[in-house]
């Protein structure tokens, strides 16, 4: 598996007690006052666990930019982190917060998102609020390679991770259909990067076993495990996926693998989470595919299955204990998809207390002319948080808690 440091919320507040303790037997009033100030100033990625290259398979010694992208965020030659978090009391052990956007990439309108803190924009911030946030990077990570016989390609650089590991994402997914948009030289570098990353990277691989192999991670005593696939049927799918002896993308068609991977994580985390690359584009009611392997997953013991690929949002809901998300829509987007809606787009957010899914709760946003969701309010957000409940009734999900 891949292996995750204890979450950067816990780590900061660990360091923040130890602060609080030695100025106490010190008995220094002052410096008690410069630690409480400390503690508010640290950002998102502040720490002092393993850098990536510890956690990721094929990484190599921890770099000095590593080091200092784990403990703040940066890379050389970068400003400090776009996103900062103010200190909150902690929340009750085994309680797990998460958060979710949809696709992502740097590519036409985008593309200069790379010189911006945070790349993600305002939402950010409901990003970074959560213990653990996670998004879909729809594209590849090279300068090189093939274009493949196909109408869209999206490339970027490596600079992407630490980009979106600024906006307060602590992992992505690569399953999709654009990851091995320029073959295989363009796939050995995506590897590379990954390999080099600031925040894990998973759903793609040397081999099928770094394609399936979950991140696991710690937080607040809670043990979680992410899976990626893609269900896409594709050039990509067919070509570029990930086998015994082949790199490539693990792939939700082969179920039998994905489910075991699943089972294998739920053998050994408190909370599995699946991302799926999924759904018709444009169509905003999962089709039966989507139906049948949410309920395999959920059976595996994933705790919420979540996902992308329509351009436009789907429905979400529970699936018993399973918390399913049929599709986040478009969320970082170098362009304006020719479906109804497309536009509109959002953060979900989920607490898990004691491996079950206890609330769930939306951030509405807008994809703005330059690509970049933008947080609504008013009756704005009243009108797609509206809209997007709506969209339960074609999936056969009951309403999730509201806490």
């Amino acid at each position: 598996m891949i292996e995750g440091p204890r979450s950067r919320r816990a780590e900061r507040h660990a360091r923040a007690q130890r602060r609080r303790r030695n100025t106490a037997v010190g008995g220094c009033a002052l410096l008690l006052a410069v630690a409480g100030s400390v503690y508010v100033a640290y950002g998102r990625g502040g720490g002092s666990g393993a850098t990536a290259a510890d956690r990721l398979p094929g990484g190599g010694p921890a770099t000095t930019a590593q080091d200092d992208a784990k403990a703040g965020g940066k890379q050389p030659g970068k400003p400090s982190p776009g996103v900062k978090k103010a200190a909150r009391p902690p929340e009750p052990a085994g309680t797990l917060t998460l958060a979710f956007a949809g696709d992502v990439h740097f590519t036409d309108r985008t593309a200069p998102r790379l010189g911006v803190d945070p790349a993600l924009g305002p939402m950010s911030a409901a990003l970074s609020a959560a213990d653990f946030s996670m998004v879909n990077l729809e594209t590849a990570i090279t300068s090189r390679g093939v274009a493949q016989p196909k109408k869209y390609h999206f490339r970027t650089t490596p600079a992407a991770l630490g980009a979106l590991q600024r906006s307060g994402i602590d992992a992505v997914t690569m399953a999709n259909n654009h990851a091995v948009d320029y073959g295989a030289q363009g796939l050995t570098d995506s590897l590379a990067a990954k390999h080099s990353s600031p925040i894990p990277v998973v759903g793609i691989g040397a081999d099928e076993s770094e394609a399936y192999r979950p991140f696991t991670t710690t937080v607040n005593g809670v043990r979680l495990a992410v899976v990626a696939a893609s269900q896409v049927i594709d050039i990509t799918n067919q070509n570029w996926r990930a086998t015994a002896t082949h790199p490539g993308i693990a792939s939700a068609l082969d179920r039998p693998k994905l489910l075991k991977a699943v089972r294998d994580a739920k053998a050994h985390a408190d909370v599995v989470v699946v991302y799926l690359h999924w759904g018709t584009e444009g169509q905003n009611c999962p089709g039966p595919e989507q139906k049948s392997i949410a309920a395999d997953l959920s059976a595996a013991g994933a705790t919420a299955v979540v996902g992308t690929h329509a351009h436009v949002m789907l429905g979400s809901g529970m699936m018993g204990r399973t918390y399913v998300a049929y599709g986040f829509g478009n969320f970082l987007w170098y362009g304006h998809s020719p479906y109804p809606n497309s536009d509109e787009t959002g953060v979900t957010s989920l607490t898990v207390t004691h491996g079950k899914v206890t609330k769930a709760a939306f951030t509405p946003a807008v994809v703005d002319g330059n690509g970049v969701p933008e947080p609504q309010s008013g009756a704005a957000a009243t009108r797609i948080t509206d809209r997007y409940a709506q969209l339960r009734q074609c999936t056969g999900l009951a309403d999730p808690p509201r806490g």
